[in-house]
């Protein structure tokens, strides 16, 4: 681990980068966007099925990450001229490299999630 002077040059730099960093992350770091990517990095599938893969997210919510995910470049929207008409999604290269973030930091997630729930435990136990 970083020594106290690293951490504290590492934090003034991001402090500085924030106006450049937020903007992106506020784009990747949302509710549905990992889950979404995560479900197209193997392979392109359409609405419905992600839908089913992602238990809880409404039609209006995938919908909305769908289009915002591909304004931001992280996946495609192919068309296919079938009756009815076929939606595909699929991943991109800019997408792809999210997932070493990305599964470092569920296997973080993973690995933290008791000691998550003991502390929010021991809070609300100390907390009237």
């Amino acid at each position: 681990m970083a020594d106290d002077t690293d951490l504290a040059a590492l934090s003034c730099r991001a402090m500085m980068d924030v106006p450049r960093i937020r903007p992106v992350l506020d784009k990747i770091a949302d509710k549905w966007t990992i889950m979404i990517l995560t479900v197209l990095c193997p392979e392109p599938a359409r609405f419905n099925a992600i839908k089913r893969r992602l238990d809880g997210i409404t039609h209006k919510s995938l919908a909305d990450a769908l289009k915002r995910l591909e304004r931001n470049g992280l996946i495609t929207r192919t068309v296919f001229p079938t009756s009815p008409v076929a939606v595909e999604y699929a991943i991109t290269p800019l997408g792809h490299s999210l997932r070493g973030p990305f599964e470092a930091l569920c296997s973080w997630a993973l690995e933290n999630e008791q000691a998550f729930a003991a502390a929010a435990r021991a809070y609300d136990e100390a907390c009237p």
